[in-house]
């Protein structure tokens, strides 16, 4: 994908993020948590434009959950609440045992998409998120079987080599789908220039969804746009609309990228068109 895709007026896919597995309501009040609250989120953002909600599971305290049985809960009140939405769950996690991560890809039915975390990274201060091959492997083998698109989730350059030693193991049904995450710490740093070099590295023919932490979501979501990818935004990656201001919902967020791309001219794609542009089984 590149700037051609935007000259030739493809659909952009607009990804929410709506809760995260780290911050809670005491970094703002309008992150949802309980099943309900996430339920409504998920729906609103749809109604503002986005095709996919990327969901994490947290327990009644707030905690992060890889618990079947609580994204099965999530999962109804996101059907019971939207229309169409694609449903997308985390994999991703610090210090989780391996047998945890797979837990999220076994609801009924399975999620359309689960993300998948490309190698290591730091999480904290003293914390590492492993994601060895071997993890890599078993999550990406469950979401073949069970027909689950993976997201793949490239937090460093490094991690580009990754996804092709991923396609020397296995078979990815085309299209291969990253987003590129940058931020600090292990994250590639956020400059556009990185950005470019990112797109340009991926392998012929992937697509890219692009993710910025904080306040690079909009630049970053912004150049997704322009370059002929797809975007994530969402209180799981920025809890701020603006510096000194909390984001009012995750609806916020989507509307506001949504009248970025209607004014360079993108359009953006509901649900049925990311299924067709991902090549999603469907529910």
């Amino acid at each position: 994908m590149s700037y051609d895709s935007f000259l030739a007026d493809e659909p952009v896919i607009v990804t929410a993020a709506l809760t995260g597995g780290v911050h809670g309501k005491e970094a703002t009040p309008n992150l949802p948590e309980s099943p309900e609250e996430i339920g409504r989120a998920a729906a609103a953002a749809e109604r503002a434009g986005a095709a996919v909600v990327h969901l994490h599971a947290r327990r009644p305290n707030g905690e992060r959950t890889f618990d079947t049985g609580r994204f099965q809960a999530i999962d109804d009140a996101v059907r019971r609440h939207a229309d169409d939405v694609i449903i997308q769950h985390s994999t991703g996690g610090t210090a989780a045992p391996d047998a945890d991560r797979h837990r999220p890809l076994r609801t009924d039915p399975a999620p359309e998409m689960a993300s998948l975390d490309m190698g290591p990274l730091n999480r904290y201060a003293h914390l590492t998120s492993e994601n060895t091959r071997g993890l890599v492997d078993s999550l990406y083998d469950e979401m073949h079987e069970r027909g689950i698109k993976p997201e793949l989730e490239v937090f460093n350059d490094g991690h580009r080599n990754e996804i092709r030693g991923l396609l020397d193991r296995r078979d990815l049904a085309d299209p291969v789908y990253a987003t590129l995450i940058f931020g600090p710490g292990t994250l590639t740093r956020p400059t556009p220039r990185n950005f470019l070099t990112a797109i340009d590295d991926l392998p012929e023919g992937a697509t890219f969804n692009t993710l910025g932490f904080g306040r690079h979501q909009l630049p970053f979501a912004t150049m997704g746009v322009l370059f002929g990818g797809h975007v994530r935004v969402g209180l799981e990656d920025n809890v701020y609309y603006r510096r000194g201001e909390l984001a009012a919902s995750n609806a916020q967020l989507v509307e506001r990228v949504v009248r970025v791309a209607n004014e360079l001219g993108r359009p953006v794609a509901t649900p049925a068109e990311a299924r067709a542009i991902l090549g999603l089984r469907g529910v």
